[in-house]
């Protein structure tokens, strides 16, 4: 007797394209422009976070700049990338508030040479004076002693008494018995290695500058929804 199965291997869904999804939002199909906001929002908020720097107010500049899409994006054309178009919102909408509150305003795509006095307006002051640089200071010395205890020991010592303690290589040499090249390679070596290993743990830990999570995903997302519920943007078209 021939049985005839009945299970379909279904194909996975496609995801909708961003083309597509804005598409559908600009036909007022909300629920269309909420994937647009949970798909792009970790990309926006980490770039209001940037030019901002506070959490908050880069939640609200995001929320304002999600209205102004609401109305704008029956204008967006495909030709662009959709998560391009939407940082260019972000990006004037959290320029716009640093100049609102009179705070200076640097082009992003202005040359930047390190002597420039306006580069040096945001390092101006002692750091070492501001609250939130103390536990930052013991934490990067934590993580600077670790990589210094994992140096091979030779290099070790020889790092430790020239760039901690600033002994010369004459004194170093002395100290140790060993030629003063051979003081200056483990040394070049031992702050090579050093370099190396603070890379991986700047690029291990990258993806977690300014903290997008969940919550605050649904947050900004429930927040904006209840805001054009209550008439905050216009019809788009």
């Amino acid at each position: 007797m021939q049985v005839a199965s009945s299970a379909v291997n279904a194909m996975p869904a496609v995801p909708a394209t961003d083309a597509e999804i804005a598409a559908r939002a600009a036909a007022g199909d909300a629920a269309a422009f909420e994937q647009i906001m949970r798909r792009h929002n970790r990309l926006l908020f980490r770039t209001a976070r940037s030019i901002l720097k506070a959490d908050a107010e880069a939640e609200d500049a995001l929320q304002e700049a999600y209205l102004h899409v609401w109305r704008a994006i029956g204008g967006f054309r495909a030709d662009a990338r959709l998560s391009t178009w939407l940082v260019r919102i972000v990006i004037n909408e959290a320029l716009g508030r640093l100049r609102r509150r009179g705070a200076q305003v640097i082009a992003l795509d202005s040359p930047m040479e390190s002597g420039d006095a306006w580069t040096e307006t945001g390092m101006e002051g002692n750091p070492d004076e501001r609250p939130d640089r103390a536990a930052m200071r013991s934490e990067l010395r934590a993580q600077m002693e670790a990589r210094i205890d994992a140096l091979p020991e030779a290099f070790r010592t020889v790092f430790m008494l020239r760039a901690v303690e600033e002994m010369s290589v004459e004194e170093v040499s002395a100290a140790l018995g060993l030629r003063e090249a051979t003081v200056r390679t483990r040394f070049f070596r031992a702050r090579a290695l050093l370099r190396e290993g603070l890379e991986r743990d700047i690029d291990m830990t990258m993806a977690d500058a300014y903290s997008f999570d969940g919550a605050r995903c649904d947050r900004i997302v429930r927040q904006v929804i209840a805001r054009l519920a209550d008439g905050g943007g216009a019809a788009v078209g």
